[in-house]
C-alpha cells in the first residue's frame, strides 16, 4: 500500500514543478494560474538498501519496494471552501490524501504571476490554512 501525499498551495507557486522533480514526470508547469485542473498522480519507489538483504534472508524471489504516491492538486484560492475557483473539487482531492505538502512562494520575480499580485508568504500560508480548516 502506498502513502498518498497531496501537493497543495496557491495557483502558480511551483506545485507542478515540484511534482515533476519528485516523480520524474513532465506535466505542464506553466506561468499562469490553474494550469493544472485535474490532479496529476505519480508513484515513486522508496529506495531501501535493506530490501535485497531481507529478500535473500527470507528466500523471496520478488522485491517489492514501498512506494509514495504524489498528487499534484490544482491551486486553491481564498474562498475555495465556499466554491471560489474550482475549490470544492480541489478540496475533495486533498481529502483523499493521507498527508499534504504545502508549497509557498517566497521569492519575487516580475515574470512569474502571483494570484494576489503581491508576494506575502505569511498571507499565502494563512489563505491555504483557512481553506483547509473550513473544508
Amino acid at each position: 500500500m502506498s502513502l498518498s501525499i497531496g501537493i497543495v498551495g496557491l495557483p502558480n507557486v511551483g506545485k507542478s514543478t515540484l511534482f515533476n522533480a519528485l516523480t520524474n514526470n513532465n506535466i505542464l508547469a506553466a506561468n499562469y494560474p490553474f494550469a493544472t485542473i485535474e490532479p496529476n498522480t505519480g508513484i515513486v519507489a522508496v529506495p531501501d538498501e535493506r530490501l535485497a538483504e531481507l529478500a535473500k534472508l527470507y528466500g523471496s524471489n520478488k522485491l517489492l519496494p514501498a512506494t509514495v504516491t504524489f498528487v499534484d492538486i490544482a491551486g486553491l484560492v481564498a474562498g475555495a471552501s465556499k466554491g471560489e475557483g474550482l475549490g470544492n473539487k480541489f478540496l475533495a482531492n486533498i481529502r483523499q490524501c493521507e498527508a499534504i505538502v504545502h508549497i509557498v512562494r517566497a521569492f519575487h520575480d516580475d515574470n512569474v504571476i502571483h494570484v494576489s499580485d503581491k508576494i506575502d508568504p505569511r498571507d499565502d500560508i494563512e489563505i491555504i490554512n483557512t481553506e483547509l480548516i473550513l473544508a
